[in-house]
């Protein structure tokens, strides 16, 4: 098991989330209830995930979780291209926390390679 909490991806995807919630803010209001809320979902998805993930008893349950939070940013990811393209929001924030969730996915990516390594293999 590992203490979440000191996880570098778990703190940047907790960052992301509080970023993605103060985009949000900018968003016009008739999207509280769509885009605004899909983002802030899709954003807090990532960190649960990784916490969730950490308490499970077995490597190949934590890899789970994490490949759970890696399409959770795939799906922020492609929520934040929508506001993009339809010009809500503010596209030099957009772009970052674009960048942001890239990055993220590199270090989900990394850990769930180390985490599977050290599951013993059946065969």
């Amino acid at each position: 098991m590992h203490n979440f909490k000191r996880l570098t991806v778990w703190k940047r995807s907790i960052d992301l989330a509080i970023r993605c919630y103060r985009q949000t803010e900018t968003f016009p209001r008739t999207e509280r209830y769509g885009l605004s809320s899909q983002i802030q979902r899709a954003a807090v998805s990532v960190a649960s995930n990784i916490a969730e993930g950490s308490s499970r008893p077995t490597p190949r349950e934590f890899a789970r979780y994490l490949q759970i939070a890696y399409g959770s940013g795939c799906e922020l990811e492609t929520q934040l291209l929508i506001a993009q393209s339809l010009g809500i929001g503010k596209p030099d924030e957009l772009q970052s926390i674009m960048d942001e969730v890239e990055e993220i996915r590199r270090m989900l990516y990394g850990l769930m390679a180390t985490t599977t390594a050290t599951t013993p293999s059946r065969g």
